[in-house]
């Protein structure tokens, strides 16, 4: 491993502080600093996790400015990602965002452009691509296990009128934000969106649906997929639904299929023939990662369980430090990451378009590509 040091400040402290002690462990991070308008949010994490008051920000706009920060990671909310991720790239600066990575086709055309001008490695921090449940899936799928995939299907379901989420998730579309109901149906079929048919189910109150104007309580979209006969199926909502949390997927092969499990800790199926099920517990991924950060794969090692973000979602699969272990990798190898601009902007797209379509009476919209 290269001895490449490397200081980032994470921007954002609702469930951005989870990777403070993630970062702080990895060999390769020389200090990390937060930014945070709260100042008692700042002075808490600074005496808990001993960081360096010179790294510690009121203001987003001061950390771009810094000569002596080399990355920025940004866990704000999403109407801030664009902006944010922009000022990132354009002062030279990798760029981690949490999902998703812009909420117009514009910006995410726009961070594709600045990223590929700064030559810096941006990375969509997409917690559903290293769960260690999508892990186990995909594996399957690059050992031949599944056989050849004939359907994939994704759902996002969740209650977004808990205590504890922000104003402006009040009526968001919900394909607006599909990336963790789509982006496990593409990177399992190792391709991307060409065009979504979507369709907008129930309505909303009249005070959500005047929000964003959008009125449906569901949206469910079919993607064709590039170089692919697969038809990828994904469903999303926000309010006015009453389900437990989920976020699934599940991939249907000749030789062996999985399904999501219907209800949190009740074990996932998997069919390997003829009528055969079996009920498994996923192994965890710690395997994958290095030494110093593998352990925080473990449920309990989440700093603030009672974030909604945790009391809906079981801690994000074990996601985080993988995350960490590629945003990190991809700087000191100089690569780009696994989930770079161009495949962040149409995972991203494929929601947008597909809102789009729900809201024409589901026409066929064609998803942009963003290769070189």
């Amino acid at each position: 491993m290269s001895d490449k040091q490397i200081t980032v400040v994470i921007v954002g402290m609702g469930f951005g502080k989870e990777f403070i002690p993630i970062y702080q462990s990895h060999p390769n991070i020389k200090a990390v600093g937060i930014c945070t308008r709260s100042k008692q949010t700042r002075d808490e994490l600074t005496a808990k996790f001993n960081l360096d008051p010179n790294l510690v920000f009121e203001h987003f706009e001061d950390v771009p400015k810094r000569d002596d920060v080399d990355a920025i990671h940004v866990v704000t909310p999403v109407p801030d990602h664009a902006r944010m991720t922009l000022a990132s790239l354009n002062a030279n600066k990798h760029t981690a965002c949490t999902i998703p990575m812009a909420m117009t086709v514009e910006d995410c055309k726009a961070i594709v452009e600045a990223k590929r001008r700064s030559g810096k490695v941006y990375m969509m921090m997409e917690t559903a691509l290293y769960t260690r449940e999508f892990l186990y899936g995909l594996n399957l799928a690059q050992t031949g296990q599944l056989g050849r995939i004939q359907f994939v299907r994704g759902s996002h379901i969740q209650d977004m009128s808990m205590e504890g989420w922000g104003e402006y998730w009040k009526g968001y579309p919900p394909m607006l934000n599909g990336t963790h109901a789509i982006s496990p149906l593409l990177k399992i079929n190792n391709t991307i969106a060409e065009t979504v048919v979507c369709h907008g189910s129930g309505r909303l109150s009249d005070d959500l649906a005047s929000r964003y104007g959008s009125p449906f309580a569901v949206e469910t979209a079919t993607f064709t997929l590039r170089g692919s006969d697969v038809v990828a199926e994904a469903t999303r909502s926000l309010f006015d639904v009453v389900r437990q949390y989920r976020e699934s997927y599940d991939v249907y092969g000749t030789k062996m299929s999985f399904e999501w499990e219907q209800l949190q800790d009740e074990e996932h199926v998997v069919f390997d023939g003829g009528e055969n099920a079996s009920r498994i517990n996923v192994p965890d991924t710690d395997e994958l990662l290095i030494e110093p950060i593998k352990h925080f794969t473990k449920r309990e090692k989440i700093d603030d369980p009672n974030h909604v973000s945790f009391l809906q979602g079981a801690g994000h699969g074990g996601s985080h430090p993988h995350l960490v272990q590629e945003f990190v990798a991809a700087i000191v190898e100089g690569r780009d990451s696994a989930v770079d601009a161009a495949l962040a902007a149409n995972y991203t797209c494929a929601g947008i378009c597909a809102h789009e379509s729900a809201m024409k009476g589901g026409i066929r919209v064609d998803v942009p590509s963003f290769d070189e």
